[in-house]
């Protein structure tokens, strides 16, 4: 038996008693942190000497070593089916690793750029009679374009979605469930470009209506339809059959026991992912630089005159390219993280809120 020792040896054909015990290698648990840390010393050493400029090519070096090197001393030391344990776990550490560094990069660097003119001035002040080139001004206008345009898609794509899925799921039959259901997952992919375009040429070229923020929030509703069924189908899907037989079997009506038993239910997952589509609108950019137009003031009538918005005001203080728009798009930025994180945590609170309770 390779890689096993006993304290004394076995007689043939007995079964191992009590004074016999199986002993197989392992590596200390410190070895992984040891060698992700000469791996990381080595491949520093390997990228200075090489002349790479690039720490992530210094990573990769380090991280391709990590890998190699700990499934030669596993298979050495445990055997060749306990190093290819350590070798997937090795790949899935530095694939997240690979991961999770461009996400800490991009927080750190809009942080770092956005602090230097977040304050309270930035919050409260709009860009009426700001040069571009002049620092100062601020991003209020965009903060109630924001809000309004993504409240408004979400009044218009929350119901339309929730009853979608309602009826996918507990009437839905044949062939316009199946067109129903084709068309979603189509609506899904589309690119947010497609929605602005749609709605320019039906509602401003077509109906001769204005840009506007709520041309703006159409399109955003277009593209948060299709995660707010999804979401509520498969949310739906998990509401066990027994609570919806139990109900019909007291006499109560169709409509009544999905309002009063399923939906309640199942309100947790919904608002969960009403609010997560929520945070996947509140950063498009392209149908809103289509259809808002832009402002510098701050309008608070949606319907009424070009409006501006968190992605619009980042594209318009870049495009200006100067060193004082570019401290204004990225305290935007940051803003606006932290509006998207403000709304993850809110629907990780109501998950947990409304998540069902473990009986004792």
């Amino acid at each position: 038996m390779s890689g096993v020792t006993m304290d004394r040896p076995l007689p043939a054909g007995d079964a191992p008693g009590p004074g016999y015990t199986l002993r197989q290698p392992r590596l200390p648990r410190w070895t992984p942190a040891a060698l992700a840390a000469a791996a990381a010393a080595v491949g520093i050493g390997i990228g200075i000497g090489a002349g790479l400029s690039s720490h992530i090519q210094w990573g990769l070096i380090a991280g391709l070593l990590f890998v190699v090197g700990m499934y030669a001393l596993a298979a050495r030391v445990e055997g060749r089916r306990q190093a290819k344990d350590r070798l997937a776990t090795s790949l899935v550490w530095v694939c997240f690793l690979l991961a999770v560094v461009p996400l800490v990069s991009l927080v750190w660097e809009t942080v770092s750029r956005g602090s230097k003119v977040l304050d309270g001035t930035f919050l409260s002040h709009s860009m009426a009679g700001v040069l571009t080139i002049q620092p100062g001004g601020g991003v209020y206008h965009a903060i109630i374009g924001t809000l309004e345009q993504v409240g408004i898609a979400t009044a218009i794509a929350a119901p339309i979605g929730l009853l979608t899925a309602v009826y996918l799921v507990e009437y839905g039959r044949g062939r316009l469930a199946k067109a129903v259901t084709f068309f979603v997952d189509v609506m899904t992919g589309i690119p947010s470009i497609v929605a602005g375009l749609f709605i320019l040429s039906f509602w401003i070229l077509m109906l001769d209506f204005g840009y506007s923020g709520f041309a703006g929030a159409m399109a955003l509703s277009i593209l948060m339809m299709p995660v707010v069924v999804r979401s509520t189908e498969e949310m739906l899907k998990l509401v066990p059959n027994e609570l919806r037989e139990a109900s019909l079997a007291l006499g109560v009506p169709k409509w009544r026991t999905i309002l009063k038993v399923v939906l309640p239910t199942a309100i947790g997952g919904i608002a969960t992912g009403v609010m997560l589509s929520v945070a996947r609108i509140a950063g498009e950019s392209a149908p809103i630089v289509l259809l808002v137009f832009g402002s510098q003031v701050i309008n608070n009538d949606p319907f009424d005159g070009a409006q501006s918005s968190l992605p619009y005001y980042i594209y318009e203080q870049w495009a200006a390219g100067n060193a004082a728009s570019y401290d204004r798009a990225w305290g935007a930025a940051l803003v606006l993280i932290a509006f998207v994180m403000i709304l993850n945590l809110v629907a990780r609170g109501i998950a947990r809120w409304k998540a069902p309770k473990a009986g004792r």
